[in-house]
């Protein structure tokens, strides 16, 4: 089965896919935040055959929820609606910082170089493969 994972954020949304046997994570695109990402996330959803979706779970180092996990929790809610299919959570902690390390040291913060939001597909990989790692156990 082939899984989505996400990296929800308010300016990008990480998407990443699976392989079919649900083993391999890969980056797959970046949706920007608005009105049609939704639609556009289902879109990814239909014409890559997923079973599964992950998205990730935003919340701090005492493990409470951080101000974005409200923006996340309704968008579980819809994508599920329009889907039907299974929503899970994966704790996205250092999951976009693990991903700026596997650019060059100069590119691998958004903040000095803005233009990779590859960084969200990357994070969204992460955070899918951290899944299926935990699921193949």
């Amino acid at each position: 089965m082939r899984y989505l994972g996400i990296d929800y954020g308010t300016k990008h949304i990480g998407v990443a896919v699976s392989d079919e046997t649900g083993s391999v994570a890969f980056p797959h695109g970046v949706v920007k935040a608005g009105p049609h990402a939704l639609q556009e996330v289902v879109d990814i959803v239909k014409a890559q055959g997923v079973g599964e979706i992950v998205l990730g779970e935003s919340r701090n180092f005492a493990g409470e929820r951080n101000p974005v996990m409200e923006d996340i929790e309704q968008f579980k809610k819809d994508i599920a609606e329009l889907t039907q299919l299974p929503v899970h959570y994966q704790n996205e902690l250092f999951s976009s910082a693990a991903a700026a390390r596997q650019f060059t040291p100069t590119e691998g913060s958004r903040k000095q170089n803005p233009i990779h939001t590859d960084l969200d597909a990357s994070a969204a990989a992460l955070i899918l493969q951290s899944f299926l790692d935990t699921i193949k156990k």
